[in-house]
């Protein structure tokens, strides 16, 4: 624990300031200034942080920061969180937008890519600004939630497509809302009769955990079915705090899913990322996604080769449970969805047998059945959905 945070803000880990969420979110890190308290910054570096500030924000919560080694300029957790003068390269494979959400956007604030569902940005604003952030064009520009007028807008574009089943509630992060506020959009979605399932997207139990409080838990136990996705890149983030926050949300019957970003330097071996898909299945989060680090302007400095993740992939089938090994992703440039990319398995493939490579590297044959009709939804008694 870095015990500059607490001298420069004179606090202890009792003060039920520090356990307070508004207090760490009014008392976020912006500043070179604030930062040179809480870590060691020498002259060029503080220049070059200036030089990233004057394009993109930084935010730090007082708990994140305490994380950071003070000392380490490779701590992950630093890494994430602390401007590099790198930020200002822009390869040129590089773009604003490279997810083309905007592209996908029918009305503001929705972004619909998938048939059966859609990404609703409601807020620009998140407790901490990751430095890998793939909506860097738009989060932390201001903070911001959206309006009323605006949520309505969208909840009208969805309660008018009734292919949609599946809202994820997203930004910025939608925790930095008040309990009040994120109420009301989601019961505007639970309204819609043809919505199945409500998904939130946070990075806060990591953040700023102590914003998982009995009042928001209770207030998010009465949408059920709830999901939520978190982002938990490195073991170091997983804390005491953390895990309660988890604990919480869990308890609340709130199936909890974890997307982490590939990225260099922090979680890019076989045993970082062992460690913390076996802390998360502990912490009763299941692992679901690797992203491959987006083609967002600035973050050449973090992306990995792509056969990285594919190791990374490889060496944990078979090391441990399956249900702990994510999907290892990436988000086709352009708009094209996310594309699961896998170790090769299968040697050879014909009409009559498949051959194929288990995690050891021995080889197996699997015969082919006779080719049958598949089932039909009518045959499954099963109604053709919209």
């Amino acid at each position: 624990m870095n015990k500059r945070v607490f001298e420069y803000f004179d606090i202890d880990p009792g003060d039920p300031r520090w356990k307070d969420w508004t207090w760490q979110y009014k008392n976020r890190i912006t500043g070179i200034e604030q930062l040179s308290h809480i870590i060691d910054l020498g002259d060029s570096e503080k220049s070059d942080i200036s030089i990233c500030l004057s394009r993109f924000r930084m935010a730090i919560t007082p708990y994140f920061a305490s994380l950071m080694d003070p000392e380490d300029p490779r701590c992950p957790i630093r890494l994430q969180s602390v401007p590099r003068i790198s930020e200002t390269v822009s390869l040129p494979c590089e773009m604003a937008d490279p997810l083309n959400e905007d592209g996908d956007s029918p009305v503001p604030n929705i972004v619909h890519r998938y048939p059966d569902r859609v990404l609703f940005l409601v807020t620009r604003a998140c407790a901490a600004y990751c430095r890998h952030c793939t909506r860097r064009r738009i989060v932390g520009e201001e903070d911001y939630a959206i309006s009323r007028a605006e949520i309505d807008a969208a909840a009208g574009y969805i309660e008018s497509t009734p292919q949609i089943r599946d809202v994820l509630i997203s930004g910025g992060d939608p925790l930095t809302l008040s309990d009040r506020a994120l109420e009301y959009i989601i019961a505007r979605i639970r309204s819609i009769p043809h919505v199945e399932i409500i998904r939130i997207g946070t990075r806060i139990p990591i953040t700023m955990p102590m914003r998982i409080t009995p009042a928001l838990t209770e207030m998010l136990r009465q949408y059920h079915p709830l999901w939520m996705n978190i982002q938990c890149n490195h073991p170091r983030e997983l804390t005491p705090e953390s895990r309660a926050a988890l604990a919480a949300l869990a308890d609340a019957g709130i199936p909890l899913g974890n997307q982490s970003v590939l990225l260099r330097g922090i979680n890019d071996s076989t045993a970082v990322m062992k460690e913390l898909v076996l802390k998360l299945v502990a912490a009763r989060v299941r692992p679901y996604y690797i992203y491959q680090c987006d083609l967002s302007e600035g973050l050449g400095q973090f992306r990995t080769r792509v056969q990285t993740g594919i190791d990374i992939i490889h060496d944990l089938t078979g090391n441990i449970s399956g249900f702990a090994v994510p999907k290892f992703v990436i988000d086709a440039p352009g708009g094209g969805g996310k594309v699961p990319i896998n170790p090769e398995y299968i040697i050879s493939r014909s009409a009559d047998k498949i051959v194929m490579r288990n995690f050891e590297g021995r080889t197996y044959e699997y015969p082919e059945p006779d080719d049958l009709p598949p089932c039909s939804p009518e045959r499954a008694g099963l109604q053709a959905r919209p």
